[in-house]
């Protein structure tokens, strides 16, 4: 299968310090990759890069194209970008914060969609599960139910490539494995979708692939099995992990320190 997105010797530099060196990857569409590393080991940053969102040297190319030779609009077509922490504040109907998600279409007025539009966002919407409260306001919904309509938003781009930073913080377990099946399921549907996490375990159960760095490197690419082997997390995460297959699924866990 033919890459979808791909870096060439990506590097970013910010205050003279180097945040990115020299990373290389290919990415296939209908994949779920995993973005994993410790604290400042340049996650976000590589995450912004891909989408344009911060400036870098190499080369990226999404489906052939240079991203730099892109114009924003295109750029907001082929990323649905979900950022960390990102809260929605204002008293918004859950619809309508959904329907921001069109904008990069030419849909500047939420109620006043194109029937595309209201059908991407109607498909958004069911494949989050928020459907039910679309006439609510979000600031009238918890934490958990906030997060999948800040998904179905990124979703309702409909982009080829999804890229959501770190979307199960401060998550209860069953709202972090909710996310975590929507995303499989947007995976399975055909788009690439990439996601930073810290958690080990719902890198290893749901991702095909898996991205680790320590440093500013990709140190690690594989099948989680692979790239989490124990030897990448004694170096990089410095903890023993716990290994087992529950249901045909891998589970690996931080189990002690080294």
């Amino acid at each position: 299968m033919t890459a979808l997105l791909t870096a060439r010797n990506l590097g970013v530099t910010l205050s003279g310090r180097a945040i990115l060196r020299d990373v290389s990857l290919a990415l296939q569409p209908k994949h779920l990759v995993a973005l994993i590393g410790p604290n400042g080991a340049g996650k976000t940053t590589l995450l912004r890069a891909l989408a344009g969102l911060q400036p870098s040297t190499g080369a990226i190319h999404v489906a052939g194209d240079d991203l730099a030779k892109l114009s924003l609009r295109e750029r907001a077509k082929r990323f649905g970008y979900l950022p960390q922490g990102h809260v929605v504040h204002w008293p918004l109907e859950v619809k309508d914060v959904v329907a921001l998600g069109r904008y990069p279409h030419g849909a500047t007025n939420p109620a006043r969609l194109s029937p595309a539009d209201e059908a991407a966002v109607q498909r958004a919407m069911r494949a989050t599960d928020v459907t039910g409260f679309a006439a609510r306001r979000v600031t009238e919904l918890s934490g958990g139910e906030r997060s999948r309509v800040a998904l179905a938003r990124v979703l309702a781009v409909e982009a080829p490539i999804v890229l959501a930073d770190e979307p199960t913080a401060s998550l209860d377990p069953r709202y972090q494995l909710d996310v975590m099946k929507n995303l499989r399921d947007v995976a399975d549907g055909g788009v690439l979708v990439i996601v930073v996490t810290h958690d080990l375990g719902l890198a290893a159960r749901f991702a095909d692939t898996v991205l680790v760095m320590s440093q500013g490197r990709l140190v690690a690419d594989g099948a989680p099995a692979q790239a989490l082997s124990d030897e990448v997390m004694a170096d990089v995460f410095r903890v023993v992990a716990f290994r087992a297959d529950y249901r045909n699924e891998t589970v690996i866990l931080p189990w002690a320190g080294v």
